[in-house]
């Protein structure tokens, strides 16, 4: 058995808010989908907006050989013939292959929405379908609130259907607009519209009730073999079905064919590249391809997956491209301090992961966060295991705020190291204090490691952590490095902001000189390295 995937990110997906996607924009995702293995992607309303207008015409020069680009539209006005009505002529001039429309199927909807006659609503259906069947297109109709209707007059409801199937549409499309609709229900009632018609149905489901990935499933076993959705479940409102989920419960569970194995290997990378192209952050907790759907905390559960993954996972991380992780937490055990070793390569004996665990139990009380903050964990391993080059220590920190004589705000770092045996001082002014922080230790050190000039930071953030205190608070700052190709993040924490920023930045920069190939060759002898990187 095979089911067709039609996704509906492009069109229903944008209609979600926050979610904002240029006619290029589009076109990268669709030809995204198109790798993965989607059969057909609509690409919007054209003739409704510039931006869908934009996508067909850039979509009409392009190849498309393993998927169908769908135009979307709805049946004619009642006031217009199939001929001269502007939305189907728009849907001609696509010149796509597939089109989709919607038509009405409750009859709240068209005396009220519509205001006609329920027989002249199903001449629209079958006229408009008949029209663009006319011109060669293969027609997948929506039937827009079909459940909502079928609980209110099922005999009409299916009426609409089969002026639809009679004018000849491909497919017909069960859709549970309001999102209302329950998986019980919702099976019996496609198992009933199943055995009414001979044409190949599918389904539409919207989240409202949190089911619609639970609807689209219960609509295969009721007999559809075309499912709509969207990548992350973008859409209106609570957004549609989760093709993200949908597809690999199809293929992994229900033993359906979608897309070959290599296929739902790049899931996750999918999922990432939508969210990026869309500006919207990823939701760790998604299904199969969020960050934290293989992620294990507790203790217990770490030990369990080390020696067999199935105790915690109901599927293989890879299958969907996504990978295991064990975080690091006062809920640690001696299992997840190791797993994380493994992963960086550390090799971790019993007595150290012991001591580790108790370290970061202790720092977590103080208000520690390793889990955001993995380059805080490696270094505080190796500095159990006595294997953390001594690459420099401050000494002394002073930090100085003013205004000059036009009201300018200044801020002035000074520093005193000990690198390498040596005692050297540094000063800077910066762009508030940690700034100020950050150039001051770069001034200092960059005799000793002048290829540090290679990093900056990307991110900065700040917690307050026992905010009942007021001004002597604890605070917990995060900060993301970067040095072009790699990003890394350390974690420090104190009831003074400054000296906690200090505790991150040079953790950063204590992590890059780690594992730099130039300090690698001769951490120890500053002028060999000054002359490996010049």
């Amino acid at each position: 058995m095979t089911v067709e995937l039609f996704d509906t990110t492009l069109r229903d997906g944008t209609q979600g808010e926050h979610v904002t996607l240029s006619a290029r924009d589009k076109v990268r995702i669709a030809q995204k989908l198109e790798a993965f293995g989607i059969d057909v992607i609509e690409g919007g309303w054209p003739g409704s907006n510039p931006k869908d207008q934009a996508f067909f015409d850039e979509a009409q020069t392009m190849e498309w050989d393993q998927t169908s680009i769908c135009a979307f539209g709805s049946t004619r006005h009642a006031s217009y013939a199939p001929d001269e009505d502007p939305n189907l002529q728009a849907l001609i001039d696509a010149e796509t292959d597939v089109v989709c429309i919607f038509g009405k199927s409750w009859t709240l909807h068209v005396e009220q929405a519509l205001d006609i006659p329920l027989e002249q609503n199903l001449d629209l259906i079958r006229s408009s379908v008949a029209f663009l069947r006319e011109h060669g297109k293969r027609v997948i109709y929506d039937a827009e609130h079909f459940f909502d209707g079928y609980a209110d007059n099922p005999e009409y409801a299916l009426k609409t259907l089969r002026a639809a199937e009679n004018a000849g549409s491909d497919t017909l499309v069960l859709c549970d607009t309001n999102g209302g609709t329950l998986p019980h229900d919702l099976r019996d009632i496609v198992e009933t519209v199943h055995g009414e018609l001979d044409t190949t149905l599918g389904i539409h489901a919207h989240n409202d009730g949190g089911c619609a990935v639970a609807n689209s499933l219960a609509a295969v076993r009721a007999g559809a073999r075309h499912v709509q959705g969207t990548i992350n479940g973008l859409g209106e409102r609570c957004g549609n079905a989760d093709l993200c989920s949908v597809i690999p419960d199809l293929q992994l569970k229900m033993g359906i064919d979608c897309v070959t194995d290599e296929q739902l290997g790049t899931l996750a990378d999918l999922s990432r590249f939508t969210n990026e192209v869309a500006n919207l952050d990823p939701v760790d907790g998604a299904p199969y391809v969020g960050r934290s759907a293989f992620t294990h905390k507790g203790g217990i559960h770490v030990s369990a997956v080390m020696k067999e993954p199935s105790t915690y996972e109901h599927v293989e991380p890879e299958a969907v491209g996504n990978r295991r992780r064990a975080l690091v937490s006062d809920m640690s055990g001696k299992s997840n301090i190791r797993y994380k070793a493994e992963e960086l390569g550390i090799d971790l004996d019993s007595e150290d992961a012991a001591q580790a665990v108790e370290r970061i139990k202790k720092l977590e009380h103080m208000g520690y966060e390793f889990q955001g903050a993995e380059a805080s964990f490696e270094l505080l391993l190796r500095t159990i295991q006595s294997n953390m080059p001594d690459f420099f220590e401050l000494d002394r920190m002073r930090v100085w705020s003013g205004q000059d004589d036009d009201s300018n705000q200044t801020v002035e770092a000074s520093l005193a190291f000990c690198v390498q045996d040596q005692r050297t001082l540094a000063v800077a002014e910066g762009n508030g204090p940690v700034d100020a922080l950050s150039s001051a230790m770069r001034n200092g050190l960059e005799s000793f490691y002048p290829y540090l000039d290679a990093v900056y930071l990307t991110d900065y953030k700040v917690r307050v952590l026992t905010p009942q205190d007021g001004t002597a608070a604890t605070v917990r700052v995060l900060i993301e490095h970067s040095d072009g190709s790699e990003t890394w993040n350390t974690v420090g924490v104190s009831s003074n902001i400054l000296d906690a920023s200090w505790q991150a930045l040079a953790d950063g920069v204590r992590y890059y000189l780690l594992h730099s190939p130039d300090t690698n060759r001769a951490a120890s002898d500053p002028a060999d390295v000054a002359t490996a990187s010049s």
